[in-house]
């Protein structure tokens, strides 16, 4: 008898053990949080946590017969007050031909309107004010205040994949007396190999117009198909450093041939908070 209620502890012991490291999975995040906002081409509908401010560097490099071009952006994230509203700005510099200069100066809103839930996905519309300042007769901006409208849409689907969708637009009124409008179209799939490595297949499509000096409208499209990788170092006091890299392909004929891209991301607090204060 002692054997037998001995041996009925034991496997008493181990039901609970196997029970509790199921509730356990079932409680834990999924593998796709582990890296989130830091996508090349498709912008993730996901705003900065309160108190949390994120630094990014990106370097695209194009090249097509006769027509390479190079450039970096800067950009910041800053929460308003609560994760609901972000302020960023985006800073580029382009080297093209015999060219190089600052392009326009974007200057962002964006709201969470949505926060993502088990059927609902994350939703967080952006606005930006295109700043003319860049040298519209290098080719690097339309000399004309500008109007931005993204609708970036999030949702993670399963412990590992997470799908991404945008559509969006802008308008830069009286260019040469002429209004433009411009157009996109964005789509991506990423899945967490693990929880800081993530492989990304990105596509985004541009419909854009231009005006020569004869006052006419030249449109083009743009697409381009992005096989990418990303990891993330976390390292202490919350800093969460990104790396990635991408090989675009371009699929139209106004479309560069080929390129590279490049990623660096720092994401830490710039004031405590109680989520902080409790990690």
């Amino acid at each position: 008898m002692p054997g037998q209620s001995c041996r009925a502890f034991q496997a008493l012991l181990l039901l609970l053990a196997s029970q509790m490291s199921f509730g356990t999975r079932l409680t834990a995040d999924p593998l796709a949080k582990g890296i989130q906002d830091n996508s090349f081409f498709v912008e993730e509908a996901y705003n900065q946590e309160p108190g949390i401010v994120q630094h990014i560097i990106n370097v695209p490099a194009f090249f097509a017969s006769g027509s390479d071009e190079i450039s970096f952006s800067f950009t910041q994230e800053w929460p308003i007050f609560t994760q609901t509203h972000q302020f960023s700005y985006t800073i580029p510099y382009t080297f093209i031909e015999r060219e190089n200069g600052f392009e326009d100066i974007r200057l962002n809103y964006r709201l969470q309107a949505l926060m993502e839930a088990e059927r609902t996905p994350a939703f967080a519309p952006r606005f930006s004010l295109v700043t003319p300042a860049g040298d519209a007769s290098k080719g690097f901006g339309h000399d004309q205040l500008g109007y931005e409208m993204n609708l970036p849409f999030s949702k993670i689907v399963s412990d590992r994949v997470t799908l991404n969708f945008n559509a969006g637009g802008s308008l830069f009124s009286d260019v040469n007396d002429r209004d433009l409008w411009n157009y996109n179209l964005g789509a991506s799939a990423i899945y967490a190999v693990t929880e800081n490595f993530n492989l990304m297949l990105e596509s985004v499509a541009n419909w854009e117009q231009d005006v020569d000096s004869a006052r006419n409208i030249d449109q083009t499209v743009t697409a381009l198909i992005s096989p990418d990788a990303r990891y993330a170092f976390n390292v202490p006091n919350d800093l969460q450093i990104v790396i990635g890299a991408a090989v675009p392909i371009g699929l139209t004929s106004d479309s560069p041939d080929w390129g590279l891209f490049f990623y660096l991301s720092f994401e830490h607090p710039f004031a405590r908070t109680q989520s902080n204060d409790a990690k």
